[in-house]
């Protein structure tokens, strides 16, 4: 009969029985806690997936979005963090304690939005400073919210800043008025489309030829020192210059496949622009700035 430390005597039954409970308990114990590891790996996959899908769809660059993303998780206690990006979706894989997890997420365009970008921002350098757990950084995330600046605000400073480039380019008052007023009509007409959830090219044309037949009156009934300006100065809204940036560094930085899509994607933006300002020019039969 097997005996124990203490000099008892047990039956083999019972000395059995006695193992076979030892390692259930050590099982259940072990499969506890690695339900703990997988539910905190799942929580900070999430996490890290969420920030960068509200990183890509606001704006930010490619190498800024993965940046992030890997600190945000190695800050959780991660061992590996690998993102993969494209133009419209986001794949990340978080390694911990030897187990893998990979999830992807779709990350549609939501307008530039630089002030999301920060407060995400704040949010990693927060973790890696220890001030906030991954729940905490999770619960801060989800209360982050685009701001937007009053509609009338915004026309109202679209079009100065149109008008303004109309006097650099030596419009004199009534250039700069008519600018005022071509680019605030055009950018009204922008909000609307966009509003009603259009594609972006329609809005970019549509927005284009409205402003450029206001514009062309100017050049019809000769108002002002040079009314080709108005023409050419009430449509720089519709630059796609912060699409063109991004593309440009992301290209420089590695992200190809990233530069190439936000490239083709300015281009076709440009391009809408070109057909709606043809398109004006058309109908007021006024060809050429």
């Amino acid at each position: 009969m097997p005996q124990l430390s203490c000099g008892f005597f047990v039956s083999k039954s019972t000395f059995l029985k006695f193992v076979s409970g030892t390692l259930t308990l050590s099982s259940a114990y072990l499969g506890f806690r690695k339900g703990i590891m997988e539910s905190k790996q799942r929580a900070v996959s999430r996490l890290i997936a969420q920030a960068g899908q509200m990183l890509l769809a606001h704006g930010a660059e490619s190498t800024l979005v993965g940046d992030i993303m890997r600190r945000m998780g190695l800050a959780s206690g991660m061992s590996e963090v690998e993102v993969s990006l494209s133009a419209s979706s986001l794949v990340v894989t978080t390694v911990y304690k030897e187990h893998c997890i990979t999830t992807a997420r779709r990350s549609p365009d939501r307008g530039i939005n630089m002030r999301v970008v920060t407060q995400i921002q704040r949010i990693c350098i927060m973790m890696e400073k220890g001030i906030l757990d991954h729940s905490l950084a999770q619960r801060k995330l989800n209360h982050i919210s685009p701001e937007r600046y009053n509609r009338w605000l915004v026309v109202v400073m679209i079009g100065l800043s149109c008008a303004a480039f109309s006097r650099l380019a030596g419009g004199d008052w009534m250039v700069f008025l008519i600018t005022l007023i071509a680019s605030s009509v055009g950018m009204i007409v922008r909000q609307e489309i966009g509003h009603r959830q259009f594609n972006p090219l329609i809005n970019f044309a549509a927005t284009a030829f409205v402003t450029s037949v206001i514009s062309a009156q100017a050049v019809i009934y000769q108002l002002g020192n040079k009314p080709t300006i108005v023409m050419a100065s009430s449509v720089l809204m519709l630059v796609p210059g912060f699409p063109l940036i991004n593309a440009v560094a992301d290209m420089l930085k590695g992200y190809i496949n990233m530069g190439i899509a936000r490239f083709v994607m300015a281009s076709l933006l440009t391009l809408a622009t070109a057909l709606g300002i043809v398109a004006a020019m058309s109908i007021t039969g006024i060809w050429g700035w």
